[in-house]
């Protein structure tokens, strides 16, 4: 008899790490001392076989950015001229394959998905916020690793997650979220149902949190997630730049050509209501969103 308990073998790996606050109960610039207005959640993908080498890509960014001392790399702290060359390296490494998704919370302000809450019963607003933003990123991500391992394996092979350990939520409750989300899928009741997780591939019991600072994969995903940042927040103390992110264009993940809405997705979907500044739209242009869009209701 199997053993239920036992996480299946897995192929992939995703480590996710995140860049900003997923409070929205106040929100910059509508609340002054208010959150983030982005939240941002990076994925640095690579197969198992390149999981020993992560540690040795770190140590070469490092090294080229002249910090032959560190053993952590943390994207935020870098100086301004070091950020586009530890991007340039990680958009070079060729068994990587990078997502983001990129949150606007001024339309998120105190909003709480009804139908998602009824289900959260006693989960705090935020942390339904990040589990669905979760969601959304893994909905992306399962379905890379599907198509390639069909390619490459000729079946579906398992994705391991693991989520950097910020402080800020109850990876528990994360875990429970992706349980509960399979469950619905298999009864018929998914909420939003365009897009779902794939289950073939994703499994609750390979969802794992660690702290980035040991963990090179998720210092990878730091590199994602906060040069993404920087590409969309204009608000200080962030020095807003597009160029950093733009740099890590051929590593990512396309679906039939296409990155809107899949190696790089936004929030809100309906994107003229997040009311975007031109300059904030420049980077999402660059990754094939279309300007229009954001100011004509579709």
């Amino acid at each position: 008899m199997s053993d239920l308990t036992k996480p299946p073998p897995y192929s992939y790996i995703a480590c996710i790490d995140e860049a900003g606050d997923p409070g929205i109960r106040r929100v910059r610039p509508l609340d002054p001392g208010g959150g983030s207005e982005w939240f941002v959640l990076g994925c640095s993908l690579i197969q198992v076989k390149s999981e020993s080498h992560q540690v040795d890509w770190v140590r070469k960014i490092l090294d080229e950015l002249r910090m032959k001392q560190q053993t952590v790399l943390h994207f935020r702290d870098l100086d301004e001229w070091r950020k586009p060359i530890a991007c340039q390296l990680l958009g070079g490494i060729n068994a990587v394959r990078c997502f983001a998704m990129l949150s606007n919370k001024t339309n998120m302000k105190g909003h709480r998905n009804l139908r998602a809450a009824s289900r959260s019963e006693g989960i705090g607003i935020d942390q339904v916020f990040y589990n669905w933003c979760l969601r959304i990123i893994l909905e992306r991500v399962t379905d890379f690793v599907y198509r390639h391992s069909i390619r490459a394996y000729g079946e579906p092979r398992h994705v391991k997650i693991i989520l950097g350990e910020r402080g800020t939520h109850s990876y528990a409750r994360a875990t429970w979220y992706g349980q509960m989300l399979k469950d619905q899928s298999k009864a018929g009741t998914t909420y939003l149902s365009k897009r779902t997780i794939n289950w073939e591939v994703f499994d609750s019991r390979l969802i794992q949190v660690s702290q980035p600072q040991v963990n090179a994969g998720l210092q990878l995903a730091d590199i994602i997630a906060s040069s993404f940042f920087q590409g969309v927040d204009i608000l200080p103390p962030t020095i807003f730049n597009t160029h950093n992110a733009r740099l890590l264009k051929p590593r990512i993940a396309e679906k039939d050509g296409v990155i809107e809405n899949f190696g790089v997705t936004l929030l809100p979907f309906k994107y003229y209501e997040a009311h975007l500044q031109p300059e904030q739209i420049d980077l999402l242009e660059y990754y094939g969103f279309h300007r229009s869009r954001f100011h004509t209701r579709r």
